[in-house]
């Protein structure tokens, strides 16, 4: 199942929601941040994978993206089917 949200707090509607395996996540989003959404999901212990995304490089991001309890950060323009595999394994 596929499924799309526009802000933070859809985001969380739809993951709870739908139960994906992955979710592709934003950083910039207009209610709240990716890490935070991150953050709410991996403490629910959804199971969901979440990548967070973003046309900045993640260095901009320092501890954030770990912190956040994401698997990783791929930026936009590297984003492909075989680096999402890599990285959720």
């Amino acid at each position: 199942m596929v499924g799309e949200a526009e802000d933070g707090a859809s985001a969380l509607a739809a993951i709870h929601e739908l139960r994906p395996d992955v979710v592709l996540l934003d950083v910039q989003l207009p209610d709240m941040n990716g890490f935070e959404v991150a953050a709410k999901v991996t403490a629910n212990g959804s199971g969901s994978v979440i990548v967070l995304v973003s046309s900045r490089d993640g260095a901009d991001f320092g501890p954030l993206v770990a912190e956040s309890g994401a698997r990783g950060f791929i930026p936009k323009g590297e984003l492909s089917g075989a680096r999402l595999a890599a990285l959720i394994g």
